[in-house]
């Protein structure tokens, strides 16, 4: 804390002392004003007491004498009265000083905090400190304090989190690297150092959901300190001690390695400008080296299929222009195609009938190309989500069974439906047609099994991914864009249908407290921040005895899901690869609680892991972990959406060491569509982290996903390079 402040603040002495010299002339100039303006009532007073003795004394009709009380006074006659008035007022008054002193206190007043100001925006712009606009010291304290893993209260209480949880060392993005320069010993000129990023590398050997051993506590872990390029000054050496003296000057440095140059950052610019000659400051070249990934292990790539390849008929759309574009996916060696299987078009209109011909069609024409198939059993709902272009609704008797029963679907506090996807509260419910949930879907996934043999047996579909709630993905819908959610909502827990509520009520009663069978009342809504809410916030209630239980059971009813329906789906699937995706949550995983996390079903808090016990689930069937965000980067979300908190990279770094620490195979795929070099880059350094003792990597890539926009010259160029560099293969325009 002392080195933090020190680098932002500064705590020299004679700092100090002018503070302290400031402050005295301030106390001495609010005195002085207080004492004029009692001054001031006191004459205000006599003059009225004169004019109602004048008043009482002539009467009324004495308007002569009344109007001569009400002469009037200027400013120097009363200046004149407010002295001889002070001066009389006792022998304690005190002199007023000259009018250049009271001058040269506000300049020293409006110099100070014109530097506090600079430094606020700063820590802002570039710290990603989360400072209101008109900050104080106490706001800094409190950022840089929780920071390095404190909690402080509203009312300046502090202490140190339970958590201390470890983090991984992230000190830049993992494409990027620290630039330094040191003096030589034998030369005054400056010999620049590249330093690898430990973000290069996921460390997670060790066990802990894959934390590095090496890290001990939460204030280790700061994914924004890499932007900084230490450039020192190079100054005598002392030949008593042969140690080169030097002062670092901080030089912030773009996502490319520019330096950065803003006209409203005049914290960087006069700083280093004025401290600094320009002949120290070493040439940054445009764009960081890029790493050269020829020789590396073979990552599969595939492509997902658009939304509406297969219409409300099951019926392939425009089957020539699809085997034009998979041709060419197929030129550049793209490996497969994923594709949905939409349990509203195939089993649509009456329960166990099933309608598989337009995805025999598109099978056959994928068969024929020899490239592989990635499916997806998807039973929810498509529409309303970002990226959704068509709209594929459940079964209709699935929805008429909903509209006499509502509660098969998940419910929020308000009492809003979302027929996105069944609850999970009716898994083991027979309430469908005289089936329960689980049997729906196994008896679905058994037909396609059945229906698809020969592809099985061929080895074309390589992968079956079970769709596990909305989207596909294994979470609540707690960020539902039709119930009002807009990013960087917190979301809202989704445990309110008649089904879930039972399990609460039974998993409270069997603790021993049932009065705990309720969802938390101070959780706030969908477009909350954690700060708002009296749940969520920096030592909420989320970390209190009910606040551990209702989170452990909701995430835990997660988890069962996963399990019930996966142990089905190895079953029908046998001697296929099975894999579930997960939602990359990654806004607001900078605060303690992991707000968002938490109301989409994933117990993970700044003291917890909790995708640890997911990745134990899906051990236990052999199940492949899909996950999201790979391409996204924690400095641009900054930038961005400051406001969020959000750190995409610490996310996927601990997501992917969980899964590798129980040893499952771990895939993934972009969350948005990515088009540029940058973002490719950053898939491939999560694909194939740098100098990973155990040579871990992605068992495949699914990109997000085929459309025109990918099919435009240039950005397919970028795409064929970067499938190249995914295969392991050289390419001849890496930026070195």
């Amino acid at each position: 804390m002392e080195q933090e402040m020190e680098r932002f603040g500064g705590t020299s002495e004679e700092e100090g002392e002018e503070d302290e010299e400031e402050m005295g002339m301030e106390v001495k100039d609010e005195e002085q004003q207080q004492q004029e303006r009692r001054s001031q009532r006191n004459h205000l007073s006599t003059r009225m007491i004169s004019i109602n003795e004048g008043i009482n004394n002539t009467g009324i009709n004495n308007n002569n004498n009344l109007l001569n009380r009400f002469q009037y006074v200027s400013p120097q006659q009363q200046q004149q009265q407010d002295e001889q008035n002070q001066s009389s007022s006792g022998g304690g008054g005190r002199r007023c000083r000259p009018r250049e002193e009271k001058e040269r206190t506000k300049l020293r007043e409006r110099h100070r905090r014109a530097i506090t100001a600079r430094i606020l925006a700063g820590l802002r712009r570039h710290g990603n400190y989360n400072l209101r606009v008109r900050a104080d010291i106490n706001d800094v304290i409190a950022a840089l304090a929780r920071e390095a893993g404190w909690v402080v209260l509203p009312d300046g209480t502090t202490f140190p989190s339970r958590s201390q949880g470890t983090r991984p060392v992230a000190l830049a993005t993992s494409s990027n690297a620290l630039v330094t320069t040191s003096p030589s010993p034998s030369s005054p000129q400056l010999i620049p150092t590249i330093v690898q990023s430990p973000n290069a590398s996921f460390r997670g050997g060790g066990g802990g959901g894959g934390i590095s051993p090496g890290i001990q506590n939460s204030s280790d872990y700061n994914p924004y300190r890499l932007k900084t390029m230490f450039v020192p000054c190079s100054t005598p050496i002392d030949g008593s001690s042969n140690v080169i003296r030097s002062t670092s000057v901080a030089a912030m440095v773009g996502d490319r390695g520019e330096r950065i140059q803003d006209s409203n950052s005049p914290l960087i610019d006069n700083c280093i400008d004025s401290i600094i000659d320009d002949k120290q400051i070493m040439d940054i070249p445009s764009k960081m080296p890029e790493r050269d990934f020829a020789g590396t292990p073979y990552v599969p790539v595939y492509v997902m299929l658009p939304l509406g390849v297969i219409n409300m008929k099951c019926e392939l759309v425009d089957p020539d222009g699809l085997l034009k574009q998979l041709r060419i996916l197929k030129a550049v060696n793209v490996d497969g195609v994923m594709v949905d299987c939409w349990w509203g078009i195939v089993e649509a209109h009456t329960p166990q009938e099933y309608n598989w011909s337009g995805y025999k069609q598109l099978f056959q024409i994928v068969r024929e190309l020899k490239l592989k198939l990635q499916v997806v059993m998807s039973f929810h709902e498509c529409g309303g989500n970002v990226g959704d272009d068509v709209c594929i609704p459940l079964p209709q008797w699935v929805a008429e069974i909903g509209r006499t029963n509502p509660d098969i679907f998940f419910t929020d506090r308000e009492g809003r439906r979302n027929p996105e996807c069944l609850s999970w509260g009716i898994d083991k419910e027979r309430v469908l047609r005289g089936r329960t949930a689980v049997e729906v879907y196994f008896d679905y996934m058994r037909s396609f099994r059945v229906e698809f043999d020969e592809f099985f047996e061929d080895g074309v579909i390589s992968e079956i991914e079970v769709g596990l709630g909305p989207c596909g993905e294994l979470r609540y819908p707690s960020y539902s864009v039709k119930n009002g959610w807009r990013y960087p909502g917190i979301g809202e827990f989704q445990c309110y249908d008649q089904y879930l509520l039972k399990s609460l009520k039974k998993a409270a009663e069997a603790r021993g407290h049932s009065f705990w069978a309720r969802g938390p009342d101070n959780a706030g809504s969908y477009n909350s921040q954690p700060h708002d809410t009296g749940f969520f916030c920096d030592g909420g209630d989320y970390d209190s005895y009910y606040g551990r239980f209702f989170l452990n059971w909701y995430s835990q009813v997660l988890v069962d899901h996963a399990d019930r329906v996966l142990s089905l789906a190895k079953l029908a699937f046998e001697g296929t690869c099975i894999a579930t995706k997960l939602s990359g949550i990654h806004w607001w995983y900078k605060t303690a609680s992991h707000a968002a996390e938490l109301t989409a079903g994933f117990y993970n808090p700044c003291n917890r892991d909790g995708y640890a016990a997911i990745a134990s689930m899906l051990k236990k069937h052999g199940a492949a972990l899909n996950f999201t965000c790979v391409e996204l980067r924690t400095l641009d979300q900054q930038e961005d959406f400051p406001e969020a908190l959000a750190d995409p990279e610490g996310l996927v770094w601990q997501v992917l060491n969980a899964a590798w620490d129980v040893c499952i195979p771990v895939a993934s795929e972009n969350a948005l569509p990515c088009h540029d070099r940058e973002g490719y880059n950053k898939i491939l350094e999560n694909a194939k982290p740098m100098n990973d003792p155990d040579g871990r990597h992605l068992s495949a890539f699914t990109y997000l996903r085929l459309c025109p926009v990918l099919m435009d010259r240039h950005n397919f160029m970028e795409f064929e390079r970067f499938v190249k560099r995914m295969h392991g293969e050289a390419v001849m325009d890496l930026q070195m």
